[in-house]
């Protein structure tokens, strides 16, 4: 084994299928048990110059787009008394520049492109050192080069920074309505087809179409601590009076809107979202780099899952471009990824300081519609 990736995530498929197309093998090391051992989120918006690049690399654009939905590009943006700002239907002619796709199809498609072989389930990264990966059950492999590609809380990463994600502020309670066309048509024709904004003064709450008729709803409460779900009398191991108190959070919104709260099932899972500094960046090591969230972890305002294929796939390149030079292959990638990742970390800055803003739906119609 000359290359081992940690993680089996977007980045760190794409890494391994422009690897295998240019003829180089590698392996990807999971801690997860299998494919299916768990879900894979919601939706993601793969824009046509990054995320859908890394795909184009990969010789697999015309299988996404056969599980893309181009009508996930439709967004509506309202005001927490439900004035309508802002409504922009897709045409079904129009170009796929950021047609949504479910996370998990996304994953299914980079797997089956690669050998069934590259990817070893159940093996938890634990240490690395000159050359040898240590797991957590004891077993150890060698490879030349080793890439983190496993997410927020890397274990690869204290190997080159002594960067750690820290809270920003928000808290995000997650929850979803399965089947709304046929459970709650109104609801399902008031969201649409793609995504249901509403900002509001330090909170918001946003509803987001899955291709498989589910409804993902996010409440985001900005300017809160790390324990601030301690603190919010949210009953999370009661999923009806967690929704109760929910709803008593958003009081004096249109109860069109927090009637989507009120729709949902019993999934109620709190997130508290975390970021790297902006611009991390690390002396050029050989025989060990990073990509995605374990190397630039941003505010989820639309660039993580982008940025991470693209990491993956100029990586494969550059690697292929440099077989017989790993060093040299990493060093460039890494200058070209600190220098796209530091500006792509700023915008997202902006962007979650806009939806902290008491005004933020004024805000965001106006970046939408510039003037």
């Amino acid at each position: 084994m000359t290359i081992a990736i940690v993680g089996a995530g977007l980045g760190g498929l794409a890494l391994a299928r422009v690897l295998h197309v240019n003829g180089i093998d590698s392996v990807v090391f999971e801690r997860e048990s299998s494919r299916d051992a768990r879900g894979q989120g919601g939706m993601l918006d793969l824009d046509s110059r990054t995320g859908q690049r890394a795909l184009r690399e990969a010789g697999l654009i015309e299988e996404f787009y056969a599980i893309a939905r181009g009508q996930g590009q439709d967004m509506r943006l309202l005001k927490p008394d439900g004035t309508l700002l802002l409504q922009e239907d897709t045409p079904d002619d129009a170009p796929m520049l950021r047609p949504e796709v479910d996370r998990g199809d996304l994953r299914d498609m980079l797997l089956d492109s690669i050998p069934e072989r590259t990817v070893r389930w159940g093996y938890a990264f634990k240490s690395a050192e000159g050359g040898v990966l240590h797991f957590a059950d004891g077993r150890s492999e060698r490879c030349e080069l080793l890439v983190g590609a496993d997410g927020a809380e890397s274990k690869v990463r204290p190997l080159l920074t002594d960067a750690r994600p820290r809270h920003i502020g928000q808290n995000v309670v997650e929850l979803g309505i399965p089947d709304i066309d046929r459970t709650y048509p109104e609801l399902a024709a008031m969201v649409g087809r793609g995504n249901y904004w509403v900002p509001g003064d330090r909170q918001a709450l946003s509803a987001q179409r899955n291709g498989d008729g589910r409804v993902r709803v996010y409440l985001s409460f900005y300017k809160t601590g790390e324990d601030w779900f301690e603190k919010s009398e949210i009953p999370f191991d009661d999923p009806a009076r967690a929704k109760a108190r929910l709803i008593e959070l958003y009081a004096g919104w249109d109860p069109r809107i927090t009637a989507l709260i009120a729709a949902c099932d019993d999934t109620v899972v709190p997130r508290s979202l975390t970021t790297l500094p902006v611009g991390v960046t690390w002396p050029s090591t050989p025989g060990v780099t990073l990509l995605g969230d374990a190397a630039h972890l941003m505010p989820p305002v639309g660039h993580g899952a982008n940025m991470a294929l693209l990491d993956g796939a100029l990586l494969g390149l550059a690697l292929a471009a440099q077989p017989d030079d790993f060093p040299a292959a990493v060093k460039e990638y890494e200058r070209e990824m600190f220098e796209r990742t530091g500006k792509i970390g700023r915008l997202s800055a902006e962007m979650q300081e806009m939806l902290e803003s008491p005004d933020a739906a004024e805000k965001l119609l106006e970046f939408f519609q510039p003037a």
